[in-house]
């Protein structure tokens, strides 16, 4: 037992990232996000008219189905006061897609922390709990390793970044949209900078807890 033992500790290090920024990217599919972010300074007008009440009342919805068990007419029969559907098909389809990536990556998300959960507790009933604790805390300066380097990226050209994010789930230039569309007027460019940098922040924070604050007992 004591020689697989490190490498349950190597496992929890791979394990402890996603687990991480996972969290990150779950925080921010929230209002409280949307409430924020809406209200910074600098953040901007929509040139078509949608006012603050008016991106919040259509974003939080888009957001909500991202993480909900509903289907596409949850989006579809959203309707301004006219009557006009707030989203094209071309919209619709892409919400469509990332809504069945998001769900994915949520769903590896959860077996990350059952993995990780079921792991501590054989640490600690197994008495190699200082190896599991070695796997968080060299986790932690891994989530720091990638977040910093992948900030280096966006860094040096966040369009580059975010076409080289959206080429690894869709297919061709189904997300690209006209700046009249809906989508890009509740959340435009500024929006996922911001997106970004909060996971990122929040991700090297709690690698930061994990690398540094994590104490070891001698064996």
């Amino acid at each position: 037992m004591k020689k697989i033992q490190p490498l349950f500790s190597i496992l929890v290090t791979l394990l402890i990232p996603l687990a991480i920024i996972m969290l990150g990217v779950r925080l921010l599919m929230t209002p409280f996000f949307l409430d924020v972010e809406y209200r910074m300074p600098g953040f901007p007008e929509d040139a078509f008219g949608f006012q603050l009440k008016d991106r919040l009342q259509w974003s939080k919805p888009s957001v909500e189905y991202l993480v909900n068990g509903a289907e596409i007419n949850f989006l579809a029969d959203l309707k301004f006061d006219n009557g006009i559907s707030i989203y094209n098909e071309r919209e619709l389809s892409h919400m469509h897609d990332v809504k069945d990536v998001v769900q994915t990556l949520l769903k590896v998300w959860y077996v990350d922390l059952v993995v990780l959960g079921l792991l501590g507790l054989w640490a600690w009933r197994g008495n190699w709990l200082s190896d599991f604790l070695l796997g968080m805390k060299r986790g932690g300066f891994l989530t720091i390793g990638l977040l910093v380097a992948m900030a280096a990226f966006a860094a040096t050209s966040f369009w580059q970044f975010f076409t080289w994010f959206h080429s690894l789930f869709f297919s061709g230039d189904t997300w690209l949209f006209e700046f009249s569309d809906t989508l890009i007027r509740l959340f435009p460019i500024r929006f996922w900078e911001d997106a970004v940098a909060y996971i990122g922040g929040f991700s090297i924070i709690v690698g930061l807890i994990l690398a540094l604050g994590l104490k070891l007992k001698s064996k």
